[in-house]
Protein backbone atom coordinates (compact mmCIF):
# COMPACT_ATOMS: atom_id res chain seq x y z
CA UNK A 1 0.00 0.00 0.00
CA UNK A 2 1.89 3.56 -1.24
CA UNK A 3 0.19 6.20 0.72
CA UNK A 4 1.25 9.40 -0.49
CA UNK A 5 2.84 11.47 2.61
CA UNK A 6 3.82 9.13 4.81
CA UNK A 7 7.70 9.00 5.42
CA UNK A 8 8.85 4.67 6.30
CA UNK A 9 11.87 4.37 8.20
CA UNK A 10 12.56 1.75 5.57
CA UNK A 11 12.94 4.03 2.90
CA UNK A 12 14.60 6.60 4.87
CA UNK A 13 18.89 6.53 4.26
CA UNK A 14 20.32 4.21 7.06
CA UNK A 15 22.16 5.90 10.47
CA UNK A 16 25.32 5.46 11.08
CA UNK A 17 24.64 5.25 15.17
CA UNK A 18 21.53 4.47 15.80
CA UNK A 19 21.73 5.21 19.68
CA UNK A 20 20.91 9.01 19.22
CA UNK A 21 18.75 8.90 17.35
CA UNK A 22 17.30 10.36 13.31
CA UNK A 23 16.29 13.66 14.88
CA UNK A 24 20.27 13.92 16.09
CA UNK A 25 21.28 12.72 12.57
CA UNK A 26 18.87 15.52 10.73
CA UNK A 27 20.34 17.99 12.46
CA UNK A 28 24.59 16.13 11.68
CA UNK A 29 23.28 16.89 7.97
CA UNK A 30 22.42 20.39 8.36
CA UNK A 31 25.49 21.17 10.14
CA UNK A 32 27.24 19.84 7.13
CA UNK A 33 25.72 21.91 4.70
CA UNK A 34 25.48 25.28 6.17
CA UNK A 35 27.98 27.58 4.16
CA UNK A 36 30.59 28.99 7.02
CA UNK A 37 32.92 27.28 9.00
CA UNK A 38 31.27 29.69 11.90
CA UNK A 39 27.90 28.68 11.58
CA UNK A 40 28.93 24.95 11.46
CA UNK A 41 30.90 25.36 14.42
CA UNK A 42 28.37 26.79 16.56
CA UNK A 43 25.54 24.47 14.88
CA UNK A 44 28.11 21.33 16.22
CA UNK A 45 28.67 22.61 19.60
CA UNK A 46 24.42 23.01 20.17
CA UNK A 47 24.73 19.33 18.44
CA UNK A 48 26.49 17.92 20.92
CA UNK A 49 24.79 19.41 24.00
CA UNK A 50 22.08 17.16 22.68
CA UNK A 51 23.77 14.52 22.23
CA UNK A 52 25.07 14.82 25.65
CA UNK A 53 20.84 14.67 27.05
CA UNK A 54 20.11 12.14 24.32
CA UNK A 55 22.52 9.04 25.84
CA UNK A 56 22.82 9.41 29.45
CA UNK A 57 26.91 7.95 30.25
CA UNK A 58 28.33 7.54 34.10
CA UNK A 59 31.70 8.56 32.29
CA UNK A 60 33.14 11.69 33.68
CA UNK A 61 33.11 15.41 31.41
CA UNK A 62 36.58 15.11 30.14
CA UNK A 63 35.98 11.40 29.81
CA UNK A 64 32.84 11.36 27.53
CA UNK A 65 33.56 14.59 25.05
CA UNK A 66 36.17 12.94 23.16
CA UNK A 67 33.97 10.01 22.49
CA UNK A 68 30.99 12.83 21.79
CA UNK A 69 33.05 14.74 18.84
CA UNK A 70 33.86 11.26 17.65
CA UNK A 71 30.65 10.19 17.37
CA UNK A 72 29.82 13.65 15.72
CA UNK A 73 32.17 13.15 13.12
CA UNK A 74 31.32 9.73 12.60
CA UNK A 75 27.92 10.97 11.94
CA UNK A 76 28.74 13.38 9.18
CA UNK A 77 30.93 10.64 7.85
CA UNK A 78 33.81 13.36 8.53
CA UNK A 79 32.36 15.77 6.33
CA UNK A 80 31.87 18.34 9.02
CA UNK A 81 34.40 21.23 8.71
CA UNK A 82 35.02 22.37 12.11
CA UNK A 83 37.70 22.90 14.12
CA UNK A 84 37.39 19.98 16.75
CA UNK A 85 37.99 20.14 20.32
CA UNK A 86 39.71 16.75 20.64
CA UNK A 87 41.96 14.72 18.24
CA UNK A 88 41.09 11.01 16.91
CA UNK A 89 41.75 9.51 13.43
CA UNK A 90 39.23 10.22 10.79
CA UNK A 91 38.69 6.78 10.45
CA UNK A 92 35.48 4.42 10.98
CA UNK A 93 36.48 2.02 13.31
CA UNK A 94 33.51 0.79 14.58
CA UNK A 95 32.72 -0.94 10.62
CA UNK A 96 35.94 -2.75 11.04
CA UNK A 97 34.87 -6.55 11.73
CA UNK A 98 36.99 -7.53 14.96
CA UNK A 99 39.39 -10.60 14.30
CA UNK A 100 37.89 -14.16 13.79
CA UNK A 101 38.07 -16.15 16.93
CA UNK A 102 38.40 -19.73 16.16
CA UNK A 103 36.44 -22.15 18.07
CA UNK A 104 37.25 -25.57 19.19
CA UNK A 105 36.80 -27.90 16.76
CA UNK A 106 37.06 -30.89 18.84
CA UNK A 107 33.57 -32.96 18.93
CA UNK A 108 32.29 -34.86 21.72
CA UNK A 109 29.60 -37.30 21.77
CA UNK A 110 27.29 -35.61 24.28
CA UNK A 111 27.11 -32.14 25.11
CA UNK A 112 25.62 -32.28 28.20
CA UNK A 113 29.17 -33.70 29.73
CA UNK A 114 31.06 -31.33 27.66
CA UNK A 115 35.39 -31.75 26.39
CA UNK A 116 36.82 -31.01 30.54
CA UNK A 117 34.56 -34.28 31.23
CA UNK A 118 35.92 -36.21 28.18
CA UNK A 119 38.92 -34.98 28.65
CA UNK A 120 38.60 -36.78 32.13
CA UNK A 121 37.39 -39.78 30.54
CA UNK A 122 40.96 -40.20 28.62
CA UNK A 123 42.67 -39.83 31.67
CA UNK A 124 41.01 -42.39 34.05
CA UNK A 125 41.45 -44.74 30.89
CA UNK A 126 45.39 -44.35 31.11
CA UNK A 127 45.22 -44.27 34.76
CA UNK A 128 46.50 -47.13 37.24
CA UNK A 129 44.17 -48.77 39.37
CA UNK A 130 44.42 -47.15 42.43
CA UNK A 131 42.51 -44.76 45.01
CA UNK A 132 43.11 -42.01 42.97
CA UNK A 133 41.90 -43.50 40.05
CA UNK A 134 39.16 -44.37 42.30
CA UNK A 135 38.74 -40.68 43.69
CA UNK A 136 38.86 -39.30 40.57
CA UNK A 137 36.16 -41.47 39.34
CA UNK A 138 34.03 -40.22 41.95
CA UNK A 139 34.91 -36.84 41.39
CA UNK A 140 33.71 -37.11 37.68
CA UNK A 141 30.53 -39.10 38.33
CA UNK A 142 29.44 -36.56 40.94
CA UNK A 143 29.89 -33.66 38.25
CA UNK A 144 28.41 -35.38 35.11
CA UNK A 145 25.22 -36.23 37.65
CA UNK A 146 25.36 -32.23 38.10
CA UNK A 147 25.74 -31.62 34.39
CA UNK A 148 22.41 -33.62 33.62
CA UNK A 149 20.82 -31.97 36.31
CA UNK A 150 21.57 -28.38 35.17
CA UNK A 151 20.71 -29.38 31.39
CA UNK A 152 17.17 -29.97 32.90
CA UNK A 153 17.29 -34.44 32.03
CA UNK A 154 13.79 -35.79 33.48
CA UNK A 155 15.82 -38.80 34.22
CA UNK A 156 18.41 -37.89 36.00
CA UNK A 157 19.74 -40.55 38.05
CA UNK A 158 22.83 -41.99 39.48
CA UNK A 159 22.39 -45.39 37.73
CA UNK A 160 22.42 -42.83 34.08
CA UNK A 161 26.08 -41.87 35.84
CA UNK A 162 27.70 -44.58 36.43
CA UNK A 163 26.47 -46.43 32.94
CA UNK A 164 27.85 -43.60 31.51
CA UNK A 165 31.34 -43.58 32.96
CA UNK A 166 31.97 -46.78 32.29
CA UNK A 167 30.72 -46.39 28.79
CA UNK A 168 32.50 -43.54 28.20
CA UNK A 169 35.86 -45.18 29.32
CA UNK A 170 35.73 -48.12 27.69
CA UNK A 171 34.36 -50.01 30.98
CA UNK A 172 37.15 -49.37 32.79
CA UNK A 173 35.60 -47.89 35.46
CA UNK A 174 32.95 -49.72 36.97
CA UNK A 175 31.27 -47.67 39.81
CA UNK A 176 28.16 -48.29 41.80
CA UNK A 177 25.26 -45.93 42.48
CA UNK A 178 26.25 -45.49 46.16
CA UNK A 179 29.50 -43.97 45.47
CA UNK A 180 27.93 -41.05 43.77
CA UNK A 181 27.07 -38.61 46.81
CA UNK A 182 25.70 -35.17 45.41
CA UNK A 183 25.07 -33.00 47.87
CA UNK A 184 24.66 -29.72 45.45
CA UNK A 185 21.53 -31.13 43.38
CA UNK A 186 20.11 -33.17 46.44
CA UNK A 187 16.21 -33.91 45.98
CA UNK A 188 16.72 -34.03 41.87
CA UNK A 189 16.68 -37.51 41.64
CA UNK A 190 13.90 -38.01 44.05
CA UNK A 191 11.65 -35.43 41.73
CA UNK A 192 12.97 -37.29 38.41
CA UNK A 193 11.16 -40.48 40.16
CA UNK A 194 8.29 -39.23 41.24
CA UNK A 195 7.85 -37.59 37.79
CA UNK A 196 8.25 -41.18 36.45
CA UNK A 197 5.67 -42.63 38.51
CA UNK A 198 2.90 -40.42 37.58
CA UNK A 199 2.92 -40.84 33.67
Amino acid sequence: MDITGLDYNTEREKMRLKAYGRDVQQMVDHAVSLPTKEERQQCAESIIETMKRVVQSQHSYKERMPMLWYHLALMSDFKLDIDYPVEFEREDKMLTAPDKIEYSKQNVPVRHYGKLLFQIFDRLKEMPDNEERQALAVEAAEQMYRSLAAWGFGSVDKERVVSDLAKYTGGKIQLMPQDVKVSAVEGTEDRAKAKKKRK
